[in-house]
């Protein structure tokens, strides 16, 4: 404590600040030296030579001043010297090591071009993609005329259709599929009605409730069923409503393996 104590956990934060220079300073040189990446702006030969010249010195210093402090601590016979700080020391210089040969001896990319996000593939030929199993949310909204209709388009006539809701009542959350409540027996309703309408129409469907959760639920329905496509309504909520109550799509979208199609 006191004086003495503060004086040398000054010293001890110095030697740590040093010993991230040569982290710091290699990987710096290794990157500006690269043609490849810096082209007409990687550093001169001479300049390169100047930088691993500091870089050793920089270096040599570091291994001087952790060598001459351990010395000093391994005078008081702690333990922790022999099992901590001298294992830590040999890890950090190894690291240090690896650091420095990697980029020397890794193989180069082949290609001169480094795009941020990659390069452009060469697309020759786009095969059709048929979609015989169809997921498709509904709400009973006003958004399920043009989920449903843009469904319809990505699966024609061929294609099996799964109509799928979601009853999220406190009743519908604890008794599941034995639920009788209004909203749940109301939502059936509806669901049927949807399927009779798309018969009318010559499409193929079947009605799929789930319970609680609406993710989850709406993903056990697509994994059950194997889906091949999920198309989802999305409400539109911006900003800070959106923040706040999360959005059912992006969820979902994370959760499932297939395609989603998201209707607006």
């Amino acid at each position: 404590f006191g004086n003495d104590a503060l004086g040398g956990l000054l010293i001890l934060s110095q030697v740590v600040l040093s010993l991230q220079l040569g982290f710091a300073v290699i990987p710096l040189i290794h990157f500006t030296s690269d043609k490849k990446t810096m082209k007409g702006f990687a550093i001169k030969p001479w300049v390169k030579i100047l930088a691993w010249i500091s870089s050793l010195i920089i270096v040599l210093l570091n291994v001087k001043l952790v060598f001459e402090e351990i010395k000093g601590w391994s005078a008081d016979g702690g333990w922790y010297i022999y099992a901590i700080v001298i294992p830590l020391a040999v890890l950090i210089g190894l690291l240090l090591l690896y650091i420095f040969i990697y980029p020397l001896v890794s193989s180069r990319k082949q290609s001169a071009d480094i795009a941020p996000h990659g390069n452009a593939l060469n697309i020759q030929e786009v095969e059709k993609i048929h979609y015989s199993r169809i997921g498709i949310t509904v709400d009973f909204s006003k958004n399920d005329r043009n989920t449903i209709r843009h469904a319809l388009i990505q699966g024609g006539k061929q294609a099996h259709y799964y109509l799928i809701h979601v009853v999220e009542t406190a009743v519908a959350r604890y008794h599941g599929d034995s639920a009788l409540d209004f909203e749940t027996q109301s939502d059936a309703e509806n669901l049927e009605k949807y399927k009779i309408n798309l018969a009318e129409l010559g499409y193929k469907s079947s009605t799929h409730i789930g319970y609680g959760g609406t993710v989850k639920a709406i993903v056990n329905i697509s994994d059950e069923n194997k889906l091949e496509l999920l198309v989802m309504g999305a409400h539109g909520h911006k900003g800070l409503k959106d923040l706040i109550l999360g959005t059912t799509v992006n969820s979902v979208r994370h959760r499932v393996s297939i395609p989603v199609l998201i209707v607006r």
